[in-house]
Formats: C-alpha cells, sequence, structure tokens
C-alpha cells in the first residue's frame, strides 16, 4: 500500500521533503488569506511569492548577513539581521508579502496617517508628483524602506500580514513575520512592484526556530552545533586503533563483567 511517511531529521532526506511539501499547501493558503484580507477601497494591493528550497532559502539568508554586517555592523538592529538569516535558513518555506500601492498610489484620504498634516502634503511633498501623480520610476533610496509611505495602505498591509499568521495558526503551522527578511528579498529583486516588503517564515517543526533564540545565535543555532559533532565524531575515529586486532571496548566489557562475579556474563557475549 502506498505510504506517505514524514520525520524532521535528517533535513532535506526524502522523508523531511514530504513534511516540507505539507508545510508549502499551508503556505499557500497562507499566501490566499493575505490577498483576501479586508483593505480601503477594495483594490488589489497586496503581491505574494514563496520561495522554498535550499539554495533559494541560502539566497536571502546570505543577502541578510550582508546587510546585517555592512550597513548595520555592531547593531541592534545588524544583529537581528544575522539572527533572523539564521531562522530562513531553519524554515519550510518563506511567504514574501509585499504593498505596491503604499509608495505610488496613496489612498488621497486626507487623515494624516503618513506623518504630516491631514492633506497628504507630507507624501506628495516628498516625492517627484508630476500632474499630481507620483512617479514610480524614482525608485533609488538610501534607507531600507523607501518612505514616507501612506498610512491607509500600510494599515492593510499589516491586516494582510495578519490574516496569513491567523491561517498559519488554524494550520498548526509555526510562522512570524519579519521585516529584515523582506528588505533583503526587495533588494534580491522579489516583488518588484512593491515598496514595502516582510517575510513570513513558516516551518512545522518539533521545535518552533522562532523563539526561545539564544545570544550569538548566528554562530551557536541548531546547524552549527551538529557540524561541530560531527567533526569531532571524525577525529576520535581517526584517532582509535583497528578493531580487527583491538577493541577497547571488549576489554572494558569484560571488565565489568569480572567487578559483577561468576555468572553475570550476558547470554550471546563473546
Amino acid at each position: 500500500m502506498p505510504e506517505i511517511y514524514m520525520n524532521d531529521w535528517p533535513p532535506f532526506a526524502p522523508d523531511d521533503q514530504n513534511r516540507r511539501e505539507a508545510t508549502l499547501v499551508a503556505v499557500k493558503l497562507m499566501a490566499n488569506a493575505a490577498q483576501t484580507a479586508p483593505n480601503a477601497g477594495g483594490v488589489s494591493q497586496i503581491e505574494a511569492s514563496i520561495v522554498y528550497g535550499y539554495r533559494e532559502q541560502e539566497q536571502i539568508a546570505r543577502k541578510m548577513e550582508e546587510i546585517g554586517n555592512t550597513r548595520y555592523a555592531e547593531t541592534l538592529l545588524g544583529r537581528r539581521f544575522l539572527y533572523e538569516a539564521v531562522m530562513v535558513r531553519e524554515s519550510d518555506a518563506v511567504l514574501l508579502l509585499g504593498n505596491f500601492r503604499a509608495k505610488d498610489t496613496p489612498m488621497d484620504a486626507k487623515c494624516g496617517a503618513c506623518g504630516g498634516r491631514r492633506d497628504c502634503s507630507f507624501l506628495y511633498s516628498r516625492r517627484e508628483a508630476p500632474s499630481g501623480l507620483i512617479d514610480p520610476t524614482r525608485r533609488r533610496h538610501e534607507t531600507l524602506i523607501d518612505g514616507p509611505l501612506c498610512g491607509v495602505r500600510c494599515q492593510d498591509f499589516g491586516y494582510a500580514i495578519g490574516s496569513a499568521l491567523w491561517m498559519a495558526n488554524r494550520l498548526m503551522v509555526d510562522a512570524r513575520a519579519y521585516m529584515t527578511v523582506g528588505a533583503a528579498a526587495l533588494e534580491l529583486g522579489y516583488l518588484r512592484d512593491s515598496c514595502i516588503c516582510v517575510g513570513v517564515l513558516a516551518a512545522s517543526l518539533s521545535k518552533n526556530p522562532y523563539v526561545d533564540v539564544n545570544t550569538d545565535y548566528h554562530v551557536v543555532n541548531l546547524g552549527r552545533l551538529v557540524d561541530g559533532v560531527r567533526k569531532h565524531y571524525a577525529l576520535g575515529r581517526q584517532a582509535g586503533g583497528d578493531y580487527r586486532f583491538s577493541d577497547p571496548g571488549l576489554q572494558a566489557a569484560r571488565a565489568r563483567r569480572r567487578e559483577k562475579g561468576p555468572g553475570s556474563q550476558d547470554e550471546g557475549t563473546p
């Protein structure tokens, strides 16, 4: 009878791939939840991309490490980039959510939520806006996020992210949203139409990889620790003798039997 067996160890083994594919189904439903979230005006403004696989996730993680070690070196934000890069590697998939209206087509609600007066002048005065329309081709910026952005659109973006996380909660998949992941993804060319992006990491592992994060997590994490054990295990094997001529384990077993006294030999033990 056909069988689908799942086990999260070792990573990327066929049994683990079966488990990851189940998570991927959940992530697709999370994307649907984000795109059907309530928004002002009822117009499309959310785009999504699902990234999964060792090479693809590694690319995002390395971009995050690059940002953390250059632009934000020796800062708390820089450490966040480094720590959360590890979480990208530990995830089953990455859901990228972006808003493509917050910069170029604001709601024009005159609410002042963008940070200025109640006439949207704070946003428009900081953009090239010929004929009253913001020029979408002006994409160069020095900050992580090309602000200011329409506050109403950003609020709608929050609804989309919350809807995706709600779906993950209902499907029993661990998930958390990260600004750092979205910033790196934008620089890599994902969600080209969006001015702001958030990466929602998702995993269905025995231990939630997004909580209980220790200090120096970019160095002290499960992947690095397992690799360290492999290194010392290999060195121990190389330092040992040839089992065909000498076996210290056998000598130790005989010594234990002698200590127990006569008649203590286990059945089948030489």
